[in-house]
Order: structure tokens, then sequence, then C-alpha cells
């Protein structure tokens, strides 16, 4: 099974403007995710999907793989469909862009969930949630799945709400998503839906349509995302610990 990785990276963040080419002590943010990912040894190959030639003279600048793309896709899964189109792969991995400390073993997992169910065109993470803050916090993305480990809904909402004290745990949904190759062009085709506009989440989507995505509960460890300026002040001063150490 050839595996191929995009980091889909646009230069435009509402929060955080050319978020892509920020400095993390010395190095880009799309230096550090694509240096992370890398290390996968499941990857075939890799490649940033962008749609601005800064960010592609940067990612080749360090020996990076690097696709322009149209500045008008509506997510980064669109935009790695456009990336995949020319490249011979039967699973391609969306990898976000935004996660410095990205764990390659979630790129693994997140591939072996298609490579071990023949009938699955779609797979993401997950990881237990117990913090009641982070539970309540809409930027949490949960997760709830059915007992064969596909997933039920995802929302920003408390999903399960705990009306009645079960022990069902909570589940945060980990933004990395595996496509058979031909499901991607198809997701890239199928029009937007109401439940995914409402919760702001692409891959709800895919269940809008009746389609089905596997979710497993990672083994890996996450770290913190880049998605404001006080994101990126925070992990630098995670890499200048890390430097010193």
């Amino acid at each position: 099974m050839k595996v191929l990785g995009v980091i889909p990276a646009r230069y435009a963040s509402t929060r955080l403007p050319g978020k892509p080419l920020a400095d993390i002590c010395g190095k880009t943010l799309v230096r550090r995710v694509y240096e992370r990912a890398s290390l996968s040894p499941i990857l075939h190959r890799l490649v940033v999907a962008t749609d601005d030639e800064r960010i592609a003279h940067e990612v080749r600048s360090f020996g990076g793989n690097c696709v322009l793309t149209s500045p008008d896709h509506p997510n980064g899964t669109c935009r790695a469909a456009e990336a995949a189109e020319k490249e011979d792969a039967d699973v391609v991995i969306n990898i976000q862009g935004d996660e410095p400390f990205l764990d390659p073993v979630m790129i693994d997992e997140t591939a072996s969930l298609l490579s071990e169910d023949g009938s699955a065109l779609s797979s993401t993470l997950c990881e237990p949630l117990a913090d009641p803050e982070s539970i309540r916090n809409p930027n949490v993305v949960k997760v709830v799945m059915d007992r064969f480990g596909s997933a039920l809904y995802f929302s920003r909402s408390v999903i399960p709400y705990p009306r009645v004290e079960t022990g069902v745990p909570v589940y945060r949904h980990i933004g990395i998503y595996g496509f058979r190759r031909e499901f991607l062009f198809t997701y890239a085709s199928l029009p937007p839906t109401p439940l995914s506009a409402a919760e702001s989440l692409e891959q709800l989507r895919i269940l809008e349509h009746g389609y089905s995505m596997k979710v497993a509960v990672t083994r890996g460890r996450c770290g913190p995302s880049v998605d404001t300026p006080e994101d990126l002040e925070n992990v630098r001063t995670i890499f200048r610990g890390m430097e010193k150490e």
C-alpha cells in the first residue's frame, strides 16, 4: 500500500496570517511539521500543498516537496485532493499544518485503519478527554463512535451529554485524516452540508452524505497546536525549554 502524506498550508489564516512561515526558535512552523511527519516509516512520499509561493519557496529551501494549489479550496482536505491528483498513492493522509509536535505514530495509525479494514474509506484518531474545561471548550472537538469504531458524530458541544452517569468516556478528536485516494476525490466533489457548516467541521460532510469514518484511540502523544498568536508564544516557550535540556 502506497501512502502519500499531504500537509495543507494556507497563507491567509484569519487568526494568525502567514502562520506556516511563523518562526519557532529558528525553524518555520511548516518546517517543524514537515520534519516530524517525515519520521513516519509508512509514508512513501510527503508533500506540502499550498496556495502561496512564499510558503513553497520556504519548503523548497529545506529540501521538502511542495505542490502549488488553487487559493479557492474551502478546506485542507480539498487542497490535499488537488495535491494528490498527480501522485501515485493508494492512501492519502491529510496532516494538519499547525502541529509542530506531531507524533509520527499517528500517521501510521491513521493509515493502518484503512489497511486493516478493506471496506473503510476514511479514518481519523481521537484521545480520551478528562479535563472539564476542555470538555466544555468549543475549540476542542469531540467525537462519539459506534461499537465497531466508526464515527457517529463530531461536535464542538459536549458529546455524549452526561444526563446519566454511566462512565462513558469523552473523546477529543485529533485532526488527522486518512482517505483512500479515490474517496478523497469523491469527498472534494461532495456539496456542502448543513451540519458541517453549522459546526464548521469539514469531516461532518462525510457523515452527512452517508459515508463512514473509522476512528481509533491513538497511542501517540498530542502536543499543543498553533492557531493564535498566544499559541505561537506558548509553543516557542516549550521549544526553548527543550533546547535547554
